[in-house]
């Protein structure tokens, strides 16, 4: 490594208070960096609320950080993390959009798991403008053309059967 490059495997995180967790990983097989809310915050159904962390965060240089749900805040309480990208120069506080998209209030607490930070490597490519596209076996077909329909309808029909039985 030259002088002053950083290790692409090392995530820097400053606390920005003295109560915060770092973020970090529950199993060794995990991809994602369980992200912690740092303030106690209610969301109404449908609503979208963005939640402090108390950590701001340096993505090695060549990465980029990808903000993704965590499957039990999901599927538990029908709340969906939006998605956020951290680039390598962003120094401010790490902050998670999650959206209720259930028919009651949720409470988020203060040192709860709301999202997962995945840091990837990133190729720079550089853009040309060409006449024509390279011919496949999908071209334009779009959402949907591999059968996602079909699980968007199973979910959806999961999701009654589970409204019913409370």
């Amino acid at each position: 490594m030259k002088k002053g490059e950083r290790d692409s495997s090392i995530l820097n995180v400053k606390k920005l208070g003295m109560d915060v967790e770092l973020p970090g990983y529950v199993y060794d097989t995990d991809v994602g960096l369980d992200i912690r809310a740092n303030e106690d915050v209610t969301i109404a159904p449908f609503e979208q609320k963005t939640i402090k962390t108390g950590i701001a965060i340096e993505i090695p240089k060549g990465c980029v950080g990808l903000v993704r749900d965590r499957v039990g805040i999901l599927t538990k309480m029908n709340v969906h993390t939006s998605a956020g990208t951290f680039d390598p120069f962003y120094r401010g506080e790490v902050s998670i959009v999650l959206t209720n998209f259930g028919e009651d209030d949720v409470s988020i607490e203060k040192g709860m798991r709301i999202a997962q930070l995945i840091i990837l490597p990133v190729i720079k490519v550089k853009v040309k403008e060409v006449k024509k596209l390279n011919e496949t076996s999908r071209n334009e077909k779009s959402f949907g053309s591999t059968g996602v329909k079909d699980v968007i309808h199973e979910l959806e029909q999961l999701e009654k059967m589970i409204h019913k039985k409370k």
